[in-house]
Formats: C-alpha cells, sequence, structure tokens
C-alpha cells in the first residue's frame, strides 16, 4: 500500500467538519510492536502506517470509547469517527451495524485490502525483537523484515498469522474510501486445530477443554478486545443473579468461556483477537470457529457480510435445512 496516499487520504479525512477522529494504526515505541492511533490533524496523520503487523481489530473502539451515558452538563459529539479496517474487521463493523450496536452515518469506513497479517510469536522467535523500531512489508511471495538496519526475505508460510491462513474476505466487505486495489483471494487452508479437536471422541474433548479452561485467569483479555462483546452491562458479571462466580477454577472458567462461545455463535466474524491477546494461550480461536462452521453448515449463515441481514439468533428461513435435528 502507498504509505503516502494512506496519509494524504487519512488527512483529507480528519479536515471534514463532520468527522470527529480517525482510528489507525501507527508505529509502537520498539521493536515490531504497532499501536491504535487516534487522529485528529494532518500532522497525527502522518504518523499512520498499514504493514503486516496491523493484526489488530480496530472496530472494537467503536463502541468502547464511545460509551454513553455522557458527564452532567456535556452535550454529544454527534460526528463521525473514521476507521480503518481490513477484510476481517470490516465484517465487524457490519455485524455492528445488523446488530444496531453502532449507526452507519456515524462512522466513516477507511478499507485496506489484507495480503496477510504475521504471526507475533513466529515472527520473535526467528527474528528476535530490538530495541529500536523494526519493519516488516509485504513482498510478492511473503513479507521483507528490517531489523537493526538488515533485511531479510522470508516466505509467507513461514510467519503467516493462523487467522489469515483459514481467511475468506481479506478484502473490505464494507467502505466508504478504499486504499488500493483489492487483493487476490486465496484459498483457506485447512482448519487443523479444529479438526484436532473434532476427532477426538467426547471423553477426548471434555479432556481437551478441561486442561485449557483450567489455565484460563479470568482476565476478561478476550470479552475486553472482542468487537462484539459490547454490552454496557455484561450478564457474566452481575452477582443478583449470580450466573458465573468470580472463582479462578475449572468450573466457574468453563462456564464463562462456553457462555461467551454460545454468546457469539453467528456473530463471531473470526478476527482471533480473544486468542491472540490471552495471556495463558488458551485457543479461544478453535471454540469459536467451531461454533462459526457450525452455524455456516447447518444454516448456511455467515455473519458480517450484509448489512441489511437480520441477526442469526433472530432470523428464521423456511428452506433451513433440518437433517440434523433430532
Amino acid at each position: 500500500m502507498d504509505l503516502e496516499k494512506l496519509r494524504e487520504t487519512a488527512a483529507e479525512v480528519v479536515a471534514r467538519e463532520d468527522v470527529k477522529y480517525l482510528i489507525g494504526w501507527k508505529n509502537g515505541s520498539y521493536g515490531y510492536r504497532v499501536a491504535p492511533a487516534f487522529i485528529e490533524d494532518a500532522e497525527g496523520a502522518a504518523e499512520l502506517i498499514f504493514s503486516p503487523l496491523c493484526i489488530s481489530n480496530l472496530s472494537t473502539y467503536l463502541t468502547l470509547v464511545e460509551k454513553l451515558p455522557l458527564p452532567r452538563g456535556q452535550e454529544p459529539d454527534t460526528r463521525k469517527i473514521a476507521l480503518m479496517v481490513k477484510g476481517c474487521d470490516s465484517r465487524a463493523v457490519t455485524q455492528l451495524l445488523v446488530e444496531k450496536g453502532i449507526e452507519r452515518d456515524g462512522v466513516v469506513v477507511i478499507g485496506c485490502p489484507c495480503p496477510g497479517m504475521i504471526d507475533y510469536d513466529l515472527l520473535a522467535e526467528k527474528y528476535p525483537e530490538t530495541e529500536g523500531l523494526s519493519e516488516v512489508k509485504w513482498t510478492d511471495d511473503g513479507f521483507l523484515v528490517i531489523r537493526d538496519g538488515e533485511e531479510t526475505n522470508v516466505t509467507r508460510d513461514e510467519l503467516l498469522a493462523e487467522k489469515c491462513r483459514l481467511c475468506r474476505y481479506p478484502n473490505p466487505l464494507i467502505s466508504d474510501i478504499m486504499l488500493g486495489e483489492p487483493v487476490e483471494t486465496w484459498e483457506p487452508a485447512e482448519d487443523k486445530g479444529v479438526e484436532e479437536v473434532d476427532k477426538k471422541d467426547v471423553n477426548g474433548r471434555w479432556a481437551y477443554w478441561e486442561e485449557q479452561f483450567s489455565n484460563c485467569i479470568r482476565c476478561y483479555s478476550c470479552r475486553n478486545v472482542c468487537p462484539l462483546c459490547y454490552c454496557q452491562d455484561c450478564i457474566l458479571d452481575r452477582l443478583n443473579p449470580t450466573w458465573v462466580n468470580r472463582a479462578v477454577n475449572f468450573s466457574e472458567n468453563t462456564a464463562f468461556n462456553i457462555a461467551r462461545a454460545f454468546h457469539l455463535a453467528g456473530r463471531c466474524i473470526e478476527c482471533g483477537e480473544c486468542e491472540r491477546v490471552c495471556p495463558a494461550n488458551i485457543p479461544l480461536g478453535r471454540l469459536n470457529r467451531k461454533m462459526a462452521r457450525e452455524v455456516r453448515d447447518k444454516y448456511g449463515f455467515e455473519p458480517g457480510l450484509d448489512p441489511e441481514a437480520e441477526p442469526f439468533q433472530a432470523s428464521y428461513k423456511p428452506d433451513d435445512p433440518e437433517d440434523f435435528i433430532l
């Protein structure tokens, strides 16, 4: 992507009277770090980047930052929020529109066709971070890693993030402004993570998730980063009545994680943020992708594709397949 074009476009957008600010990515403080950027003027737009390191889904800020109610005496700022999105991010924006979590005239969507993002863990394992800023760029057949002034060409398969290997929609599905030409889509890889769990028997699957959920420290990072977990009053936080206790043990951890998975059924857009931020390295993507596959295969429904669609759990089609119903 042409960075100059990106920054020029961003500067034009934030200069509009009807735009409050733009949310994008900028370089972090060291190494491969990339941080969210809230841009309010042309000077800030000069910091924006879009690279294989911009893996985070920024759409969560649409509901995380702009929360009501306002402090007493403060008038609401009704200007639009501009947001840079990849393909998977755009599905989150679309799903928020479907659920009336945001209003279409309240957001300016800047589409960024995505050739695929880097897996930070794989990158840092092979090419450790340095104190100075490092860079990663796309090449025709992979990535160019630049650290300490040294350039290294790396194949795509070596560092590509799992969610990108499985991605079916690398190009934004909704946008007001598109930066660059659409990328050529690729054949999604086989989801070996879900297959690994699926091939186990019932007891084996239970043992697998028992081991995983026992590691959960209930930090709620998965919930906080998820663009579709935006309820102001989360039922899992309620103490009267208490649905899930605060104790960190296998029973309560299981209740929390399964409740989240079912809450996301027909809503999860498979951006992989929950697994990416989990400090306990729980493979939450496998659980959510399994639910997404069941909804897709049994009901022919995928969330985040059509802003005019009905929410999955509030819709009905006479031609729904029924052969799986006992």
